[in-house]
């Protein structure tokens, strides 16, 4: 059934469904969903249309101070659905207001999404995203940091390290892409992600295969959307993965590098940008690509700024264990047709496919923010669109196996090696952003990013005894 788009349709879906609570969710700065749970003799036309005073925001991640922090949940009635785990209740995601009607709140993430929405429509322009998110599903996950004792285990019956019973069949590192079942162990609980997005919350999963990597690593994808319609949608595929994981006795994370000498998990971004019914990133007169001018200033956009939108794309200090060479993963800001050592990928399968014609920014990974993440691909690429800047010529070799002296002549540069390198650069780097990004929000942003990345100083990991204890 579709889903509502007023409040009265709200109001009658709730009805229909025989909902007694109703689950108000919200994203953090951080990118983390919370929630709050309300009983329906709260809900009413009035509520739904002016929010519920319901939110502590000097208790969530680089929201409000203490001394300001009531803050008001609105419902986006779209996002209604009915949750299949708990009885008679539905959710809404929602968007974050100031109290006493003093408009929406700045550092809520989805404003931020949904600022870049209007700035589009005010030329004329819409963006359509997608993204291909991936994660792990392990059997469980142990850890301990303490003074005296720090460790992690990783429990997965499909990986070789396992030390469950042997039954024969056990993935191999690097060699999980694309397996039939039965060594495809995690088949039925995608399918039951897939299923539940579909069936429950109107989120049109559309592929889900397992990945690379041993240990259960999944990806599921839905159809393309607005770059908010499309982060709600990974929110909810968020939500959803873990709950179905953890009715399965396991756990989904989507942490980036969970797994020692394995890939890690990415999240290729597809951005397309829209006037009317043209596409502005087609050209049937490219030979090489099908690709406008408009498109190659966008990309040069995201070459130029790239280096300071991993601060947002590749956000935690973990992300920096995947953004390394023989991986897969993109660690050089340079464009292509094909080819993926390339941070920037334009896909190619059919000619004269102007519908399909998109960029792929493949650097970001799926622990960033989703609203943040779309929203500073986007805006990268139009200040390249607004200065003409050219992204330089396409490399279509493999730019893992260049030396580099060669990289240096080619004009390709490095992602930053660390979250605490990527700060330094957005620090410097984020004038960009600035049509969308309150200056509020990118200081808060900074400020959670730095106390993360000196937490993770404090802490020496097992690597460090391996290679030092007896220096």
């Amino acid at each position: 059934m579709a889903p509502p788009k007023t409040v009265g349709e709200a109001l009658e879906a709730l009805s229909r469904d025989g909902i007694e609570w109703v689950d108000l969710q919200v994203t953090d700065l951080a990118g983390k969903l919370h929630h709050v749970t309300i009983h329906i003799s709260m809900v009413d036309e009035e509520s739904l249309s002016e929010g519920f005073g319901k939110l502590d925001g000097s208790s969530v991640a680089g929201f409000s101070t203490i001394d300001d922090s009531d803050l008001v949940l609105k419902p986006v009635v779209e996002t209604y659905a009915v949750l299949p785990w708990h009885e008679a209740t539905a959710r809404f995601l929602t968007q974050v207001y100031w109290n006493l009607g003093r408009g929406r709140f700045p550092r809520d993430p989805r404003w931020v999404s949904e600022r870049v929405e209007e700035l589009l429509a005010g030329e004329g322009l819409k963006a359509y995203t997608s993204v291909e998110p991936e994660f792990f599903i392990f059997d469980g996950i142990e850890f301990k940091v303490s003074m005296g004792e720090s460790y992690y285990r990783l429990y997965s019956s499909e990986a070789t390290w396992s030390q469950d019973e042997y039954r024969g069949i056990r993935t191999r590192p690097k060699k999980g892409y694309y397996p039939a079942p039965p060594q495809d162990q995690m088949m039925d609980i995608r399918m039951e992600i897939a299923q539940t997005l579909r069936k429950s919350f109107n989120v049109p999963a559309e592929v889900h295969h397992h990945e690379v990597a041993t240990g259960g690593q999944a990806e599921v994808n839905f159809r393309y959307g607005t770059p908010t319609v499309t982060a709600d949608r990974l929110q909810t595929l968020k939500y959803v993965a873990k709950m179905v994981a953890y009715k399965h006795g396991k756990v989904a994370t989507f942490m980036p590098k969970p797994v020692l000498n394995d890939n890690g998990s990415g999240m290729h971004t597809h951005v397309s940008i829209w006037r009317g019914d043209t596409n502005l990133f087609y050209d049937p007169d490219d030979e090489y690509a099908e690709v406008s001018q408009y498109a190659r200033y966008f990309i040069g956009g995201l070459l130029e700024h790239g280096r300071a939108l991993s601060a947002i794309l590749s956000p935690t200090v973990n992300s920096y264990r995947r953004l390394v060479p023989g991986f897969e993963a993109p660690v050089y800001l340079a464009w292509s047709r094909a080819n993926r050592s390339a941070a920037v990928r334009i896909p190619v399968y059919y000619k004269g496919d102007a519908k399909s014609k998109r960029i792929e920014y493949r650097p970001p990974d799926p622990s960033a923010n989703p609203y943040l993440a779309l929203a500073a691909i986007i805006m990268a690429g139009l200040d390249g669109v607004r200065k003409k800047i050219d992204p330089g010529d396409h490399v279509d070799e493999n730019i893992y196996l260049m030396t580099p002296e060669k990289r240096r002549s080619l004009g390709i540069k490095s992602l930053p090696g660390s979250l605490e390198e990527a700060l330094q650069e957005l620090e410097t780097d984020n004038e960009f952003l600035k049509p969308a990004f309150s200056e509020s929000v990118i200081e808060a942003y900074l400020d959670l990013k730095w106390g993360e990345v000196k937490e993770a100083r404090l802490h020496p990991s097992p690597v460090e005894f391996l290679m030092y204890h007896d220096v």
